[in-house]
Order: C-alpha cells, then structure tokens, then sequence
C-alpha cells in the first residue's frame, strides 16, 4: 500500500500535546471534504524524547506488507504517516502493507513510541500499535510545516504513492501525489537537516515498474537486470519513481550546486521493490497482485481467472523480507553504501509455477488464465529477475523467505488462519 514516514524529538518549547487543524486537500471533481484535526502527543513523561515520524501512502503495492506490497488500495491524494519513536536513528510507516509491518516491526522492538497519520482512518489492528493516529496528506505543505515545528525528523520513511495500475486511469494527479508528494518530503527534510545540524536520512520505497523492455525477448535476454540498465519506463508510475529517484540524488549530491552555501544534507537512500507477498494485507489490484490474488482466492474457495499468461515471470519477496530490507539498509553506514538506489529480490516464479504451488496448498483451488492484453503488455515490460548484488555487499541484503520457505511457512498457515473453513 505505499508512504512516507518522519521521526523525530519533540522541539524545545513546545507544549507536549497540540491540536493542529488543516483543510483537506480537493477530491478529484473539486470539492473540500470537513477540516481535519490532528493530535500531536508529546513525550510519556512530558520530558522531550526524540521522535520519529513517518508518512506513508496507502501502499502500494505490496511494498512492504499487506503494506507493499504487499501493501494496499489506491487513493488520489497520498496516504501520509507519521512515526515517532523514542529513539531518532529509527523510523517507520503506517498507510499500506508494507507501511503496516513496518509499524508492527517497530512496535515488536518496544522502543518506539509511533504516530500514524494517514489519508484516512488507520484500522484499529495498526491504531493499537501506535501512541496516536491522525489524519493528513503529503501533499499539504503547511501540515508538513506544523510537523516540523513541533518534531524534530531526523529519518522519513517515504511511502505514499498512487500505483501503477490506479495511475494509469489517472495519470496527471499520480504525478502529483508521486512526484510532487516526494519534492515536498526533500525540502522537509532539507529544512530539518540545517535545523537539527546533521543529515536527514531519507528512505524511498521505489520499483521494478523503472524499468522497461520493448518486446518479450528482449525482457528475456536481458536476464538479471542492474540498477543502471533499461531504465525506460512505460506506466506513469514508473516514470514517477524512476524521476524521484534522480530527484532524491540530486538533493542528496548536487542540490543548489550553483549557489553558495551549505549541502542540503538530505541522506538518500532507495529500494526498487519486486512485487510483495503479504500474508495479512489483501491485493488491492495492483500490476502485480495476480500472485497474491489467487492465494487468498483459493483459501476462500472462490475460483480465480489470473489476468496474465501461465509463462508470465517478474521477481517477487515475502513482505518480512522487505521490511527487513528497508531497516537493513536505514541502518548501514553511509560509507559502505556504493550508490543510492539498490534492487532487491527473492524468487521470480512464474505465474504457472505460482498456481501449481497453490494448488498444492489448496487442492479444491481453481485457478484459469484469462490475460488482459493490456495488464499483461505493463507486467512484460518489466524484468524477469534483477540483480541485487550491490545490496548484498553494501549492507548485508539476505532474504529469510525463499519461494518454498514463502509458501509453506509464511503465506499458507497465515491465510488459512485468516479464512477459517466455513
């Protein structure tokens, strides 16, 4: 489901709870929904701890748990969410399933005190694990402005985005939510950095939806797919990302290169996420949601027609294995880090090897293809596997979950616990 996150201290001076008031952003046919309040809490004890913040998008795609990706449903405004936890070098997301599980994650650690805020009401299962929940919208500069007066933000986690399925239906307010959601999120932390005097480490769930091959055999000669090569996006949503990728670089590396002063001291750091596999986040028809699709479908005893071919073959990861990735690599020294943008995967099956595995799990499983031509010419254009050798060997990426591994310990007993037999 997708997201952005800021962690913080709350700053000197400020009262420990406050009410901030903001307008919604338009709906897409112009009108204003009622204001929308937030609650800011201060510390536990009234003292000042640091915080952190996060913000997140509705996830996307199966980014990170039934949160991303696995990750969620689309909207058209992003999803933000805020985190704040105890100890500043931490941070995490709360909108989409990857944004959930990072806030599970965090909140398992016991040592993060985590806000939420989100487009819209954060279910009750993620509310639980936050100290406060509010409501907000990335694209809202003054809410981010109220936020950074009160927080000190030293990392963002940020995962809100429109996906690429949704995107294509509504491509010019996707480059508003992806692209300049993201700007927003920079000068944020641009500010934050030259107010705190050290780096804002800023972390960005991007996707394999950057790259692009014109036809099947050229996808499949290519093989295993560096971060540098077929970077030619055909979906508004990877264009989006691949741009933001090279906005987070130039605010990390060249920003106001001309201009006398200071770097902007923004710490860029990106994922290109494979399609997510989350056991506990439902698909929310995502490009790559024909995988978990006929999972939960045939654990509900419900017939499944995949809208891509048998052969169809992009790479996938278990949703723990991708939150894991995004605090492997919030945590690696920045002096190991060879580059700003890594890819990372686990198994790349292919649709037909998916059913055949799901029809072991779940005999009675009916599973038909019946591809769309044009869901199925977005998934070819994507790669078959990628290389995340760089990962690896920078900071230590391993994934815990390989295809079987996925399915029998991770993905079956969770979902058979989530549709009990009727």
């Amino acid at each position: 489901m997708l997201a952005r996150e800021l962690t913080g201290t709350m700053r000197p001076g400020k009262p420990a709870e406050r009410r901030l008031a903001t307008t919604a952003p338009p709906t897409l046919n112009g009108s204003r929904e009622a204001p929308i309040t937030a609650t800011l809490a201060g510390s536990r004890n009234g003292a000042s701890e640091p915080r952190i913040g996060t913000m997140v998008d509705e996830m996307i795609a199966r980014l990170l748990l039934p949160v991303l990706p696995p990750f969620i449903a689309h909207r058209a405004a992003a999803a933000p969410c805020y985190a704040r936890f105890r100890r500043p070098e931490r941070g995490a997301q709360a909108g989409g399933t990857r944004d959930r599980g990072l806030i599970r994650e965090l909140a398992a650690q016991g040592v993060h005190d985590v806000v939420g805020v989100d487009a819209r009401s954060i279910p009750d299962e993620v509310a639980r694990r936050c100290l406060v929940t509010q409501i907000g919208d990335v694209l809202d500069r003054h809410l981010l402005e109220r936020l950074r007066s009160e927080f000190e933000l030293p990392i963002v986690f940020h995962l809100a985005a429109l996906l690429s399925t949704r995107a294509e239906f509504v491509p010019e307010t996707a480059h508003e939510v992806n692209v300049q959601g993201t700007l927003n999120l920079l000068h944020l932390a641009v500010d934050e950095a030259r107010s705190l005097g050290h780096p804002v480490k800023f972390l960005f769930p991007s996707s394999i939806a950057v790259y692009g091959f014109a036809s099947r055999e050229a996808k499949h000669a290519a093989g295993r797919v560096a971060e540098r090569a077929a970077l030619e996006p055909v979906t508004m949503y990877g264009c989006n990302k691949l741009y933001c990728e090279h906005l987070g670089r130039y605010f990390a590396k060249h920003y106001r290169q001309l201009a006398a002063g200071e770097p902007s001291g923004v710490d860029f750091r990106a994922i290109r996420f494979p399609g997510l596999l989350s056991a506990f986040t439902l698909p929310s028809g995502g490009t790559s949601d024909y995988a978990p699709e006929m999972i939960h479908a045939a654990a509900q005893g419900r017939p499944y027609a995949s809208f891509v071919r048998e052969d169809t073959r992009i790479p996938f990861m278990a949703m723990p294995d991708a939150i894991a990735a995004l605090l492997a690599l919030l945590e690696a020294p920045a002096a190991s880090l060879t580059g700003s943008v890594y890819n990372v995967a686990a198994f790349n099956p292919s649709a037909g090897e998916l059913a055949d595995l799901v029809q072991r799990a779940f005999p009675d499983a009916r599973i038909t293809f019946v591809p769309d031509p044009r869901r199925q010419a977005v998934i070819d254009s994507w790669p078959e596997d990628v290389d995340d050798a760089a990962a690896r060997r920078d900071w230590g990426f391993s994934p815990a979950y390989d295809l079987k591994r996925a399915f029998e310990e991770y993905l079956t007993p969770n979902i058979r616990r989530r549709y009990p037999p009727r």
